[in-house]
């Protein structure tokens, strides 16, 4: 048979179109047509799945197949546990939701059909302040203040909001296909869940690394409240610059800084009012210049003397102004130890003393390798002063705005401060040219830079030293343990899928700052301790932590604002000796946490298996998670960490309604059906950034129709098929042993693949599976054994034998990716009662893998590929139509001669006759590196039945139109 194998329709067509000569032969034709066994099937060609897979989700829940799965799971010898990562609860899924889901789901159907119990509780994250923010704008709509608003009231608004989302987005992961135990789904506001929490908290607390302190933090003015870094992201932003000088008052250098001030550049002018300090680099050179000349525009005084570095000089001169200098002084950075300076603006309010220290951190990268010292507002200011015992004065207020007791700026937001700071320095420039000194501001400028900013507000943060709680990185606790060298040990036992991912973990937690877990809102678990008021320290009390958490688990963290605090502290303390504290915990912290829900019940294992979020997680969940349990439990949740990239879109660019390019997974399920989008997922390389677009879901449309018909194809095949026509391994022809070889091949990359988490490139491969090795070869030859070959014969049975093999393999290796195709392809043989989601994967047999035969075969198939390349450039000729109308003649290497005995060249080709003979050794072609294949008309007529062009058709009397297979064929069945 000639039809293509990746056509479905073209096998049932085949009468449908003849030209002229094939008229005559019709009647005859349709006296043949219902002898040939042409695929019946019930699968349809078109998939139909934006209406298919919601019946599909219909029929699973009628059959209770969730339950089905869970009970087929228990008592299996191997547990397999991936703990989810909680999404937010705040509105419906976007593409990089599904893609994590999808990526999870697939895993887990996996390890479920290797054979492992899978124990898969959805989670999610219901805290905190993107919900809190949804509330107020209900709020300031209303043009309510929410802070009039009572504290328990407002909590429970922001429940029930999260509560809507768990359940909308519970339906988005269903109809992607996600199965899980979504009636044992875990969430941070539970009151279980809080319980563990305030129980997690109070670990820290009892083994002494949790402290209250001041130091900087990422501070948002806008929603008031401290910030980790897993909720900052970058944006560029135009920011003013300023270089300001600050004149000497005492020179340590024995006479170089006579005169002379300290130039700084910044790109915070607002922080210049809680200067402190000036830092050097210890080992950069620098100078001390006298300015001779500069440009009309230039700020800097003729004469002033600056000390700049070396390797800045250049630069600084351009960005000032100045033209020509000398250089009066040549000094170390160590020198400048001890020397004392000014602040610009002394005599008017800030007339405190401004040392110069050694600084590590400082270069000569950009500035003038001198900065400025804020200790409230940056980690590396407040870590050298406060190490000299300099003050960290507090003031910019929790809105952004200076303090009333700022000199000359109370009141004035931080991001409006440059012009009123600039106009404070120039006036101090002004007076220091009067003192003969140079004082103030010297150049004033921009950049374009990036910059962090909340990722819910979508607004710039600032560095701002607050008193907040935190978690000792390298304080040892009351055991003597110490957290970050204990985190980094538990990071050796981890593997990282990709392996590059361990680098960028492991770099976060060695670099992180102490770990502040506060955060200043209202909506989350409160971090329920209480201060001694005399003292100030906190109450580390067993009994107190324990009547804490029984609330909690009873009532929910809302016991914290409703129940009197005598009940806590208990009958032996006078609660007006404390202070409640009423910051909640950050909700990393939380979801943190998430593993002591899940991971503890019983059948599930601990550590989890596997954590599987997107590369965003290493400053975020994958981190805090390892924090809190190596802090709390000594060692690390998770055996290993599979990060995703981010999801952009066709040209590269981040997801954006302004650009118009945001594709949302519930837009791709009613276009195309969800087993499209998860194929999507599967045909990328999840370790980097993904593409998407319509043009890339249209290609995967294409896939999928390969696919398909593939399935098609196999079930058309195996119509009617029954187990008593089977034939055993070892009495198979060849080709189908090849086949099971390489079936056996891809059965081994898909264990791997179970084993290590690395899925990149399996789905493709089964693809290319389904289209070269199946449809373009396999199905193509053998086509003609399938529809034309007697019922009984063994060359026939094998083939069916094999697809039936195919079928089960191909129908279970696609069931954790093409979940409703699989179900679907599965249901057509076994019955709508059945489920492809409760078999395991198909198991090659133990002897299937050959790699003599398939060396040979492989050989074949080059050979093979030469012939349908000559048969094409002569049907483009018009020398033939067809490749069952040629005569091929094949000329044959001894390797080729050797690898082809036995085998029915003809048939292997598909061509109605081959002629081969040994190859001549001179005749080489300069591309082929072989001689040309010949192809003419074939001798003969055509059967009817077959389409096989042979001289032996006419030789029956009783069927002249038949070849002698076919009769053979025909009058078997006549006389059944």
């Amino acid at each position: 048979m000639s039809a293509s194998p990746d056509s479905a329709s073209s096998d049932t067509a085949r009468t449908a179109s003849r030209t002229p000569d094939q008229a005559a032969g019709q009647k005859a034709e349709d006296r043949y047509r219902e002898t040939v066994f042409l695929p019946r099937t019930a699968f349809p060609m078109r998939g139909g799945l934006p209406k298919r897979e919601p019946e599909m989700l219909a029929r699973w829940a009628e059959m209770d197949l969730d339950g089905k799965i869970r009970a087929q799971g228990r008592g299996r010898e191997e547990v397999f546990t991936l703990h989810d990562g909680p999404p937010y609860a705040n509105g419906h899924i976007h593409i990089g939701h599904a893609l994590n889901k999808i990526m999870k789901d697939v895993v887990n159907r996996a390890q479920r059909m290797s054979g492992f119990e899978v124990r898969y509780m959805p989670g999610w994250d219901c805290h905190g302040l993107p919900i809190e923010w949804k509330v107020e704008e209900e709020y300031r709509k209303k043009g309510q203040d929410k802070d009039a608003v009572p504290v328990l009231q407002f909590r429970n608004e922001c429940r029930e909001y999260a509560a809507r989302w768990v359940a909308a987005q519970a339906e988005d992961f269903k109809r992607i296909g996600v199965q899980a135990e979504w009636a044992n789904r875990y969430v941070t506001m539970d009151y279980a869940s809080e319980a563990k929490i305030a129980e997690e908290i109070g670990k820290f607390l009892l083994n002494g690394r949790l402290y209250r302190g001041l130091r900087p933090v990422m501070w948002s003015p806008v929603e008031k409240t401290a910030l980790a870094e897993a909720e900052i992201e970058y944006h560029d932003i135009t920011s003013p610059t300023v270089h300001i000088a600050f004149p000497n008052v005492k020179d340590s250098t024995g006479g170089k800084l006579e005169g002379a001030s300290a130039v700084i550049w910044t790109t915070t002018p607002w922080t210049l009012p809680v200067n402190r300090a000036l830092a050097a680099g210890p080992d950069i050179a620098y100078s001390v210049i006298e300015v001779t000349e500069t440009a009309p525009e230039s700020l800097v005084p003729v004469g002033a003397r600056l000390i700049v570095a070396d390797e800045r000089l250049e630069a600084f001169a351009q960005e000032t102004g100045v033209k020509a200098w000398d250089v009066r002084h040549r000094l170390q950075g160590s020198e400048l130890e001890g020397s004392v300076f000014a602040h610009p603006l002394r005599g008017h309010g800030y007339d405190h003393d401004v040392p110069m220290l050694m600084g590590e951190f400082v270069t000569t990268e950009a500035g003038t390798g001198l900065v400025h010292m804020a200790p409230s507002h940056g980690q590396d200011d407040f870590t050298l002063c406060v190490a000299h015992g300099i003050e960290v004065p507090e003031l910019v207020q929790d809105n952004g705005t200076y303090a009333p007791w700022v000199p000359e700026l109370a009141g004035v937001h931080v991001f409006k401060a440059a012009d009123p700071v600039c106009a404070l320095m120039t006036r101090a420039r002004e007076e220091g040219v009067e003192k003969g000194q140079a004082a103030g501001l010297m150049a004033r400028g921009e950049i374009l830079h990036s910059y962090p900013h909340s990722w819910r507000s979508r607004k710039p943060i600032i560095f701002r030293a607050t008193p907040q709680w935190f978690i000792s990185m390298d304080e040892p606790a009351h055991d003597g343990s110490v957290l970050r060298p204990d985190a980094l040990r538990a990071l050796e036992n981890v593997s990282f899928v990709p392996a590059s991912a361990r680098r960028r973990l492991t770099s976060m937690v060695a670099q992180r700052p102490d770990w502040c877990i506060s955060r200043q809102r209202s909506w989350g678990v409160p971090i329920a301790v209480f201060v001694e008021k005399r003292s100030g320290e906190v109450l580390r009390d067993p009994a107190v932590m324990e009547r804490i958490v029984t609330a909690f688990r009873e009532h929910g963290a809302d016991a914290w604002y409703s129940t009197d605090p005598a009940h806590f502290l208990g009958p032996d303390r006078d609660q007006a000796d404390y202070e409640q504290v009423f910051d909640i915990v950050d909700v990393w912290f939380e979801s943190g946490c998430s593993h002591r829900f899940v991971l503890h019940q019983e059948g599930v294992n601990f550590p989890a298996d596997l954590y599987l979020e997107g590369s965003d997680q290493h400053r975020g969940w994958f981190q805090s998670s390892l924090l809190e349990s190596v802090g709390a439990e000594g060692k690390a949740p998770y055996k290993a960490v599979v990060t995703n990239g981010f999801v952009l879109d066709g040209q590269g660019r981040k997801m954006s309604k302004s650009l118009g390019n945001v594709i949302l997974p519930a837009d791709v399920t009613k276009s195309l059906g969800a087993d499209v989008l998860r194929l999507w997922v599967l045909n990328s390389d999840t370790n980097e950034d993904l593409r998407i677009s319509q043009e890339i879901l249209k290609q995967q449309g294409e896939l999928y129709r390969r696919l398909r018909n593939t399935l098609r194809w196999l079930l058309g095949g195996l119509d009617g098929f029954s187990d008593a026509e089977k034939v055993a391994y070892e009495d198979l022809p060849e080709l189908e042993k090849y086949i099971l070889h390489r079936l056996s091949a891809l059965h081994e990359r898909i264990a791997e693949a179970v084993r290590t988490h690395q899925w990149n490139g399996v789905y493709p491969a089964l693809h290319a599976f389904c289209n070269n090795d199946l449809s373009a070869f396999y199905f193509d030859i053998r086509k003609d054994a399938v529809y034309c070959d007697a019922p009984d014969s063994h060359r026939r049975r094998s083939v069916r034998t094999v697809l039936d093999i195919l079928h089960r393999a191909l129908s279970t290796w696609l069931a954790p990716a093409l979940v409703f195709t699989a179900e679907e392809a599965w249901q057509a043989r076994f019955g709508q009662q059945e489920s492809v989601h409760l078999q395991d994967f198909f198991r090659p047999g133990p002897d299937w893998a050959d790699p003599a035969l398939a060396s040979r075969w492989d050989l074949l198939r080059q050979t093979r590929r030469r012939v349908t390349t000559a048969l094409e450039g002569a049907r483009r000729d018009g020398l033939i139509r067809a490749s069952l109308e040629a005569k091929v003649t094949l000329p044959l290497t001894e390797a080729e001669a050797k690898a082809g005995q036995g085998v029915d060249w003809a048939e292997l080709c598909i061509a109605s006759q081959v002629e081969t003979r040994p190859a001549a050794p001179s005749a080489v072609q300069e591309e082929e590196g072989m001689e040309e294949v010949g192809v003419a008309q074939a001798k003969g007529e055509k059967c009817l039945r077959c389409w096989r062009v042979l001289e032996e058709v006419g030789r029956d009397h009783h069927h002249p139109e038949l070849c002698l297979r076919c009769v053979e064929v025909v009058e078997g069945m006549e006389e059944q």
